[in-house]
């Protein structure tokens, strides 16, 4: 249930970054009075660019957690085979803090480090598990896909809407799937959909009026 939750509001964020940036992008060229033809091709680029640059920052970022959690699982091994009764008892005091009784807190570790005793550490004293492992080309793809999903909503406006109307088309429509993804990472998470709906449609809004006033501004100095 953890990892499904992890997952989905993961993909809600990548969707989210494709939309404000895409439609951004796509609101401050039309303000800069350029062709549906250009505006779309500008989008396209912003897509590819944006879903490398998010591949290549969450591969590097996880990869870096992976390095740690490899040398964290290193570190430990060593110091299962050079003192493995100071482990067997920092793993008993570890489950004595969360309330177990002492008893049954050391029977519990040596049963446990008898099973898997670098799983036990990993797990309760570094806080590594299958779940939460680190994997770097997952991550990077994953989050490649789902800003292409978003940044696919915007561009498909640009090709639906009337040229005389694409600003506000596009506007309209981002902040509609804003708010719609605003409320599914809420429910996801448990927090209030209200809340997470009317702070991501305000910041989006704040990104394509931004992006607006600065397209209209170089339109009119070129």
């Amino acid at each position: 249930m953890v990892a499904r939750i992890g997952w989905l509001r993961a993909a809600v964020l990548g969707a989210n970054d494709g939309i404000v940036s895409t439609a951004s992008l796509i609101v401050g060229v039309a303000a800069a009075a350029a062709s549906p033809k250009n505006i779309l091709i500008a989008g396209v680029a912003g897509l590819v660019a944006g879903a490398m640059s998010m591949a290549a920052g969450e591969y590097v970022s996880v990869s870096s957690q992976a390095d740690t959690e490899r040398a964290d699982l290193d570190r430990e091994a060593k110091e299962l085979l050079a003192d493995a009764d100071h482990e067997h008892e920092e793993l008993a005091q570890i489950y004595i803090a969360r309330g177990v009784d002492p008893v049954l807190a050391r029977e519990l570790a040596i049963q446990l480090m008898n099973h898997d005793a670098l799983g036990a550490h990993a797990r309760d004293e570094l806080g590594i598990s299958e779940i939460t492992t680190a994997r770097p080309i997952q991550a990077a793809m994953t989050s490649a896909m789902t800003f292409s999903v978003g940044a696919a909503f915007p561009l498909l406006m640009v090709v639906l809407a009337p040229p005389s109307l694409l600003a506000p088309i596009v506007s309209a429509a981002s902040l509609v799937f804003l708010a719609l993804l605003g409320a599914i990472g809420a429910r996801a998470g448990g927090a209030s959909i209200l809340r997470a709906t009317a702070r991501v449609a305000f910041w989006g809004a704040a990104a394509m009026a931004l992006t607006a006033g600065i397209g209209k501004l170089v339109g009119a100095t070129i």
